[in-house]
């Protein structure tokens, strides 16, 4: 990918999971980069990962919370490109604690939002959810299939906040923005631990350490899982498309591609061979999880160009290379 000329680039979250890897890309393409971050539950090593041993002169990093509105203005100064990604990511612990993540993803998100526009950035790219599709059986998802959902987690909820904001914010004050419903996605630096994981990197180290596979629910629920570098490509793309019909709209970002969990158990343990693999352990579905998501990813290749280079496989192959 190129990017015609050098800007300066705003990544919240940039300690964590997605955010490293937008520095990584957004660094190697030659570009000015302002990483913020608390590091709750992002991490040191994820950043080092992304800006190389050596100190970058293209990359700052500020420690800071979204929650306050000083710490926003002063990531916002002389930014050309928010691409936000700061978060409250469970959506199981949102169900425990919605409080927690109504403070981040929306007094949070608000924050960002009035920053970024009130510093004169150009555009504002941001992280939202399939979740806000909720218990939608309509399949493949459609972008506006989120008119009508019915909302299965606190967490969902809050992303839709965000949506409705931004739209807002684009047709009342003008203010440029795109918002991108990740579904599933997965890659290198992905934290295994804790009771909250993502479902690839938890089992990736379960077969890699001999340990049990835990299913939620039947394994046929389905899934649409998207490698880590479809969605650089997709928030590049989306923040330097020059088609102007594009802002102030939400697209999903997937591979358009539905995998069962069971049929996910089983690539999983075909690519990483363990010698005795055991069969997994099968427990309740967890409250808040959706059963069936499957994305049409038509909209982003419509406006923007946005076509996912790699497959599942080839993510996951390309992935354990890396572990």
């Amino acid at each position: 990918m190129i990017i015609s000329q050098k800007a300066r680039w705003l990544i919240t979250g940039v300690a964590g999971f997605i955010g490293s890897h937008l520095a990584e890309a957004l660094l190697s393409l030659g570009q000015d980069v302002v990483g913020l971050d608390n590091f709750s539950t992002g991490f040191e090593r994820n950043v080092e990962a992304a800006v190389g041993a050596a100190k970058n002169a293209d990359f700052s990093l500020l420690r800071g919370d979204i929650r306050d509105r000083h710490v926003c203005m002063k990531a916002c100064e002389g930014v050309d490109f928010v691409l936000h990604h700061a978060a409250f990511i469970s959506v199981p612990k949102s169900v425990t604690d919605p409080t927690e993540a109504h403070s981040h993803n929306v007094d949070g998100f608000f924050n960002m939002l009035q920053s970024a526009k009130e510093s004169g950035v150009q555009r504002f790219v941001y992280a939202s959810s399939s979740a806000v599709y909720g218990d939608c059986l309509k399949m493949p998802l459609r972008e506006e299939f989120a008119d009508t959902a019915n909302f299965l987690s606190p967490y969902a909820a809050t992303k839709r906040i965000n949506e409705l904001y931004a739209a807002a914010w684009e047709k009342v004050y003008g203010f440029e923005s795109i918002g991108l419903r990740y579904f599933n996605v997965f890659g290198p630096r992905q934290d295994p631990n804790g009771p909250y994981a993502a479902v690839i990197p938890r089992w990736l180290h379960a077969f890699t350490s001999s340990l049990p596979v835990i299913i939620y629910g039947d394994g046929e629920n389905t899934r649409d899982f998207c490698y880590v570098k479809n969605v650089v490509e997709a928030n590049i793309l989306a923040a330097t498309t020059k088609n102007r019909e594009a802002t102030g709209k939400v697209y999903n970002i997937a591979c358009g591609k539905k995998t069962t969990l069971n049929e996910l158990y089983e690539i999983l343990k075909r690519k990483t061979a363990p010698a005795s693999p055991s069969a997994p352990v099968r427990e309740d579905f967890r409250a808040g999880d959706i059963v069936h998501s499957t994305a049409s990813v038509e909209q982003a290749g419509l406006f923007w160009g946005y076509k996912p280079s790699y497959s599942l496989e080839a993510g996951l192959d390309e992935m354990i290379k890396q572990t």
